[in-house]
């Protein structure tokens, strides 16, 4: 079994970042070093008060520790980790163009007034998750040794007890139709027969 440091430098590169980065500011709200109020997604103190800032802040913000955030940030490490690992092995330049890209989609989806939402660091786990089931759709995932369901039904089974357990439902659903959207550009479109009009632009590697 592998200490924590271990398993720290195990994780890759992308997904590590990422969720040190999500950790740190629920951890730096948490000591009150901020308000969210602060970093939270606004058009309004975008366009009227130039903040840009809440464009990238709001990624990063999953929620106050919570069992919500628990669950988000534990989705986070398992399937962030097992898609940079797998589908996305040596592939790190691409999987976060998937992420810029992620974001870029969950910034418009947000545009429109019934998915409004404060931040979008749920959304993009999400997103992350949704990719993965679709990447390895026949996965075995199996609920309290009791229920097992292919990787494809994941993001569903998930929204779905969300709405049993009054959950918010409007990141969930940002996050697949962002990652819906990204996996048919990059996957379905290009085995069509069709041009790959998602390549990893050229600014994006080291």
């Amino acid at each position: 079994m592998s200490s924590p440091s271990e398993y720290y430098r195990s994780l890759p590169p992308v997904t590590k970042a990422y969720g040190v980065l999500c950790l740190m500011t629920t951890t730096a709200y948490y000591l009150n070093l901020f308000s969210y109020t602060v970093i939270s997604m606004s058009y309004v103190h975008v366009l009227k008060q130039f903040q840009v800032w809440r464009l990238v802040t709001n990624f990063f913000f999953i929620a106050p520790f919570s069992t919500y955030f628990g669950l988000r940030f534990l989705m986070l490490a398992r399937y962030g980790v097992l898609l940079e690992k797998g589908p996305f092995k040596q592939r790190t330049a691409d999987f976060l163009w998937m992420m810029i890209f992620g974001a870029l989609s969950l910034l418009v989806i947000n545009m429109i007034p019934m998915f409004q939402w404060w931040f979008l660091a749920p959304s993009m786990v999400f997103m992350i998750l949704y990719v993965w089931s679709r990447e390895v759709p026949n996965s075995q995932i199996t609920f309290f040794g009791l229920v097992t369901i292919q990787g494809v039904y994941l993001p569903w089974v998930l929204l779905g007890l969300d709405l049993i357990f009054n959950n918010p439902l409007k990141p969930d659903i940002m996050g697949i139709l962002a990652g819906h959207l990204y996996y048919f550009l990059a996957v379905l479109y290009p085995l069509s027969g069709r041009k790959n009009i998602l390549k990893t632009p050229l600014w994006v590697y080291p």
